[in-house]
């Protein structure tokens, strides 16, 4: 009996290792023996990265993946049965093409993944950068017994926004136009088109704005005439102020167009310069409103300039008399004292002021005794001006006290 147990017990360690790892290999071969093969591709998703980085290779798919899943469950699988990411959160777009883990996963928790193809793919990561580039019309060909003119663009610049390694590389954003021979004015909207220095596309990178205006006229027999510039000013400045005067430079601007879309036009007209709420001289540069088909020859900018002024108008106040340099040994006698008195200036001004707050003068410095006529005078702000008075002159007497006259010898 003791032979028997010292042969069980003997190297027990290694015969207890030897019974799991034969209890794992029966186990795994009985989950090999049902799992399953899924051949639907699994498209591989990012995770971990920012706004600030961007992708420029292409993450593919999970081709294969093998699974375990109990038979009574009854499932059926498609592409949206399983999750394959790669985690991009510590991967430096500095370092180039790496090498990254594919973790798959199942949605339903029931199902075990046991084996997937690749096991790692290589990405290549860059930085998202931001560079503004000049856009440009770029006219196809001109159909026969056609002629153009100058494009004209809504936007100057567009705003190109992607992977700095192509990014760099674009020169403009080209509005690209084709023409047909029924020789119709273009005026539509067009979608930019960013290209490198010979021309070619780059992408993918983000344009903004997407696409903007062109107007492109198209003459079948061009002629040229010179109009005499109206500007236009539109709004109302502050209250209390009007326009004064409105100039234009240049004066005249030289056109071009068909003899049919010349023929009626006689002025060109400024776009609106506002002066809404305006207190002082507006100067703003503007282009052309000219119909279309005619464009303007050499520079389309005008300059507008607004000159205001104060709304002058009078009021009339009623007024007590105050002498000045009278003298203390003097009486003074005024044929009224109380005079209208008719004030102008901005309505602004006019608006502050008040009857009791007038000062109407007359000036006796220098008068000695007898009649005198004294115009009268008005201490104002700056702005105010003493309009008329009436009655005006004022007549003063002047005389010697009784008590100041020497007795008779």
């Amino acid at each position: 009996m003791k032979r028997i147990l010292g042969l069980v017990v003997h190297n027990w360690p290694l015969k207890l290792g030897a019974l799991a790892l034969a209890t794992l290999l029966y186990a795994g071969l009985v989950v090999s023996s049902s799992a399953r093969l899924f051949p639907v591709s699994v498209p591989i998703d990012a995770i971990g990265t920012t706004s600030n980085i961007t992708i420029l290779s292409d993450l593919g798919a999970v081709r294969q993946i093998r699974y375990f899943a109990p038979e009574d469950l009854g499932l059926r699988l498609d592409s949206s049965s399983f999750r394959a990411t790669v985690d991009l959160a510590d991967v430096d777009p500095a370092d180039g093409r790496t090498s990254v883990p594919v973790r798959v996963e199942a949605i339903d928790p029931r199902i075990q993944v046991l084996d997937y193809e690749p096991r790692r793919i290589v990405v290549e990561l860059d930085a998202v950068v931001s560079r503004v580039v000049p856009v440009r019309a770029v006219i196809g060909p001109v159909p026969s017994g056609l002629d153009v003119g100058n494009p004209v663009l809504g936007d100057a610049e567009a705003t190109i926004t992607g992977a700095a390694s192509i990014v760099e590389r674009v020169a403009e954003a080209q509005a690209r136009i084709s023409l047909d021979a029924s020789g119709i004015d273009v005026n539509r909207m067009v979608d930019l088109l960013p290209v490198d220095a010979a021309g070619e596309p780059l992408a993918p990178v983000d344009v903004a704005p997407v696409s903007t205006r062109i107007r492109l006229p198209i003459f079948t027999n061009r002629q040229t005439k010179t109009l005499p510039l109206r500007p236009v000013v539109a709004g109302s400045p502050a209250a209390g102020f009007e326009v004064a005067s409105v100039t234009v430079d240049p004066l005249v601007v030289a056109v071009e167009g068909d003899v049919d879309d010349l023929v009626q036009l006689e002025v060109a007209d400024t776009s609106p310069v506002s002066i809404t709420g305006a207190t002082s001289d507006v100067t703003a540069t503007t282009t052309l409103k000219l119909p279309d088909g005619v464009q303007v020859l050499g520079a389309s900018s005008v300059t507008v300039r607004v000159a205001l002024r104060p709304v002058t108008a009078t009021r009339t106040f009623q007024a007590g008399l105050l002498l000045v340099g009278a003298r203390a040994d003097r009486a003074y006698s005024l044929s009224t004292d109380r005079v209208l008195v008719t004030i102008g200036g901005s309505i602004a001004d006019l608006d502050r002021l008040s009857g009791s707050e007038l000062v109407v003068t007359l000036d006796v410095s220098g008068l000695d005794v007898g009649v005198a006529e004294v115009s009268v005078g008005a201490n104002l702000v700056t702005g105010l001006t003493l309009v008329g008075a009436s009655p005006n002159p004022i007549r003063v007497t002047i005389t010697v006290p009784a008590s100041t006259t020497s007795p008779a010898p």
